[in-house]
């Protein structure tokens, strides 16, 4: 069979759709929320940094607009409905994809470890306490850690977690960041918890649900988005429905979501401030190829070597990636502490008018959303056109 050809244009359109930020398709799930938007991603990625919001929260803001932060948690963990686990990073799942990580808990018990040595006799007593009074959190388990370090965890730290990797507990929620779990038996529906897929039913799900949530990916891209090797993929990829495709530009060779190429991306282009670890662009190698763009945290870099700041945000708008918001709040005010912009971007004067107008307008979705009633720019790279940015508020 031959491969479908397509631009690196048409690419980054279908991923940019398939991502849920360009047009009425993939927007669909507007009508559903973020419930539907979490089913259609597969998984949010967790993070403690918490600057205008948490990560998991900026991802449906990105997609859906100013969707209410209580909102946005009460869909993640009101109704029982998903689950954390180790998906891309720890990362929100939805309930149903609790049978497709069958194959990541086996592969944890049959190691026997991951950090740390499970300490003889700690697990069963956790899960005797979360019998007796369960959901719970590390620390009304005993304590998170038993020394100034972090890598010192408490006996009850290391054993509750090793229940969370193999399947024994579940985090149902999280709590002023703490992780509230529950034994796997009560939080995961029984005809779920009953499913036990071999290895390669769970990867073809996986491999398949992030073919269609990238809608068209290289294997690597495939491998990253939950996780899997590179081998896993190859090993299952002629079992999903994913079609070979060949991408001008791409060096390697990539597959499509099959509904994604019968019908061309069209539509509204969001203009939006993204997490620094959104799904978009959470891959570094991938963010690189199709929008040409070195996108990196620098939140654990030391301030004096951050070129874009500590948690600089991608600016979308066009369908493309324009620079890099670094935020703050000051009270009422959303504070850019720096916004760097790529030097294409500014190229000409009428792309720096589009430009500067994206920038104007995401700012204060942003402020907006997060009850700021104004906005503030401390540093804009190029310099020289900080004093001819406009940033009164937008209708």
């Amino acid at each position: 069979m031959s491969h479908v050809q397509l631009t690196a244009d048409e690419a980054r359109r279908l991923q940019l759709r398939a991502q849920g930020l360009l047009g009425a398709a993939g927007q669909g799930h507007r009508d559903g929320g973020v419930p539907a938007l979490l089913e259609h991603l597969g998984a949010v990625q967790l993070d403690t940094i918490s600057v205008l919001a948490r990560s998991h929260e900026l991802v449906p803001y990105a997609r859906l607009g100013a969707v209410g932060r209580a909102a946005v948690e009460d869909a993640y963990w009101g109704d029982g409905a998903t689950f954390e686990y180790w998906a891309h990073a720890a990362s929100i799942l939805p309930i149903s994809e609790w049978p497709s990580f069958a194959f990541r808990r086996r592969a944890f018990r049959a190691r026997g470890v991951r950090w740390h040595k499970v300490p003889d006799g700690a697990c069963e007593d956790i899960l005797e306490r979360l019998r007796a009074d369960g959901p719970l959190t590390t620390k009304e388990l005993g304590g998170a850690k038993s020394g100034a370090d972090w890598w010192q965890w408490s006996d009850a730290k290391i054993a509750i977690e090793w229940l969370l990797d193999i399947g024994e507990v579940v985090c149902v929620q999280r709590v002023g960041w703490r992780r509230v779990y529950d034994l796997a038996e009560r939080a995961v529906p029984a005809d779920l918890l009953a499913q036990d897929p071999d290895d390669s039913t769970c990867l073809t799900r996986l491999v398949s649900h992030a073919g269609r949530a990238l809608g068209v990916a290289t294997r690597a891209d495939l491998a990253d988005y939950f996780r899997v090797r590179g081998d896993q993929v190859s090993s299952v990829i002629e079992a999903t429905d994913l079609v070979p495709v060949e991408v001008q530009g791409w060096k390697h060779p990539a597959w499509a979501d099959p509904e994604a190429l019968a019908k061309p991306p069209r539509g509204r282009h969001t203009t939006t401030l993204l997490s620094p670890f959104d799904s978009l662009v959470w891959d570094r190698a991938r963010t690189s190829r199709v929008f040409g763009f070195d996108h990196r945290l620098e939140a654990y870099v030391p301030k004096a070597k951050r070129v874009h700041g500590y948690f600089a945000m991608p600016l979308l708008a066009g369908g493309r990636l324009l620079g890099r918001v670094d935020p703050a709040r000051e009270g009422k005010t959303l504070v850019a502490r720096q916004v760097s912009l790529e030097p294409w971007a500014t190229a000409t004067p009428a792309r720096t008018e589009t430009t500067l107008q994206a920038l104007r307008t995401a700012l204060w979705q942003a402020a907006t959303w997060v009850a700021c009633d104004d906005v503030r720019v401390e540093k804009l790279n190029p310099s020289h056109l900080l004093p001819t940015l406009d940033l009164s508020p937008t209708t």
